[in-house]
């Protein structure tokens, strides 16, 4: 028997942890993987995926500053600092950040910081795996975004602080999704599990029609892949 389901991705020190969402409410089962391909691929056998969604920039601008971005950090005051901005592709493509970093600026007028450099990997994973067309639909989802968005207002405790955890759950709750625990000693955090939740919630809307996505259309650049956030 099938069942049709959502994942939801996020980065974190195993690589890639997801919350597998069957309609849109309950408690989500934890999947991890190396990579995004393992952690999709461990879903298994029998389930239907509609959507994924993954915390990670996907369609890389070629000499601007993407739409998405700028949108995602207004509807979220006091939390804009959490969305990095996505560098270029060919910035992404230097293989060190002081490279990336006079890339960047000659293309956009805008250096690259550490953190958005650090996440140099992850988007080129994702965006050879997106470009490889993996049979799904694939959303990016910004999870500060999606708490916002379930919770009415950005929540500015941070979420690896035990009133951030708190908080994060308690929206998780009212939108229907319990969070499992987290296992110790795989290179999870109780802050990716938490934001692979909110991530699934977001695919669970798009899986439903009751999403949107910033901005509207979504942009898109030479790669040909819609470039937008999705709330």
């Amino acid at each position: 028997m099938t069942t049709e389901s959502v994942l939801g991705l996020d980065g974190c020190r195993a690589g890639w942890v997801g919350a597998l969402l069957t309609g849109g409410t309950g408690r989500p089962r934890i999947v991890v993987g190396r990579t995004v391909a393992e952690a999709v691929a461990d879903v298994g056998a029998g389930t239907s995926l509609e959507v994924v969604g993954i915390d990670i920039p996907i369609g890389l601008p070629d000499a601007s500053v993407r739409h998405a971005d700028a949108l995602a950090r207004r509807a979220v005051p006091g939390k804009a600092s959490s969305v990095f901005p996505t560098l270029t592709r060919a910035a992404y493509l230097a293989s060190d950040r002081t490279t990336a970093s006079a890339v960047n600026a000659r293309l956009t007028g805008q250096k690259v910081g550490a953190q958005a450099f650090s996440l140099r990997a992850k988007v080129l994973e994702v965006d050879a795996w997106v470009r490889d067309e993996p049979g799904v639909e694939v959303l990016e989802v910004h999870p500060e975004v999606s708490f916002a968005a379930m919770a009415g207002a950005p929540l500015l405790p941070s979420k690896r602080a035990p009133e951030g955890v708190r908080v994060r759950l308690a929206a998780l709750r009212t939108a229907g999704i319990t969070p499992p625990r987290v296992t110790p000693g795989r290179g999870v955090g109780t802050d990716d599990v938490l934001d692979a939740c909110a991530v699934a919630w977001t695919a669970a809307r798009r899986a439903a029609g009751t999403s949107h996505s910033l901005p509207d259309p979504p942009e898109v650049f030479s790669d040909g892949i819609p470039a937008a956030i999705h709330v």
